[in-house]
């Protein structure tokens, strides 16, 4: 069984077709998929998702592009939707200094409240990064030292350094189907050394298309031709890689476990 541990069911390219979207990926061997949320307007609809079908679970969070339009979502707010069954996730959250699209201190202050809505929760943290690996990693290691909390940084495209400073801090790497491209070879050099016990994988749907999916909406069944492309330059088994990152995904997102 394959989990994408990352997709957004509910964004356009995917909810048009979303039924069919889902039969696919059930057909191409994956058994979980967590539909991450990113604006508040979206959560209701993200959750709705994950109640209707028992293979998706759900998050509450705010993408740092969405920080300006966002004050009033604390970590009081995070925790309250939270505490709904289907929700095993905060996130996602973080900071992208590429786009600038929202105020960098605003991104910093909402990060800093969804980690101390995943330290009172429990819940794992999941983290967007880009251009801001230095203030990144510093956030995180100062929260740490006000109490543990989990996480992952997601679709990681991140300089190796990066990926070794969060591992040490806990923290799980998600790879997506970037490192199928020709031009990812700094990610794959990354990907290939990674603990297998602190791996995950995710297609970020609709988004990032894998090879020899590029130029298409990308969907979770495309997982699966990520953890062929990974387990082939990792020199694993698919069945190996699968069975790996599908433990790695209920250890970090333990409240999966006991609901059926």
């Amino acid at each position: 069984m394959l989990i994408d541990s990352h997709c957004h069911l509910n964004y356009k390219g995917l909810i048009e077709d979303q039924q069919n979207v889902l039969e696919r990926a059930r057909a191409a061997g994956v058994g979980l998929m967590l539909n991450i949320a990113t604006r508040e307007s979206e959560w209701d609809a993200v959750l709705a998702t994950a109640v209707r079908e028992p293979d998706v679970w759900a998050t509450v969070g705010i993408h740092p592009h969405e920080a300006d339009e966002h004050p009033h979502v604390d970590t009081a707010k995070l925790v309250e939707r939270a505490a709904h069954p289907r929700v095993v996730a905060i996130g996602e959250t973080g900071l992208d200094y590429y786009y600038d699209h929202s105020d960098r201190q605003r991104q910093q202050r909402s990060f800093r409240s969804h980690i101390a809505a995943s330290r009172e929760t429990g819940l794992p943290l999941i983290v967007h990064t880009r251009d801001a690996e230095e203030d990144t990693i510093a956030i995180l290691r100062e929260e740490m030292t006000q109490g543990a909390y989990s996480g992952v940084i997601h679709c990681f495209t991140a300089s190796g350094a990066f990926a070794d400073a969060a591992m040490d801090l806990g923290f799980y790497i998600s790879i997506s189907g970037i490192v199928t491209f020709k031009n990812a070879k700094d990610l794959q050099e990354t990907a290939a050394r990674l603990p297998l016990d602190r791996l995950l994988i995710e297609t970020d749907s609709p988004f990032l298309a894998p090879v020899p999916h590029r130029g298409k909406p990308c969907e979770p069944a495309y997982v699966a031709d990520t953890a062929r492309f990974l387990s082939n330059l990792r020199g694993e088994s698919i069945e190996q890689l699968a069975e790996a990152t599908s433990a790695n995904f209920r250890t970090l997102f333990s409240k999966v476990e006991g609901i059926s």
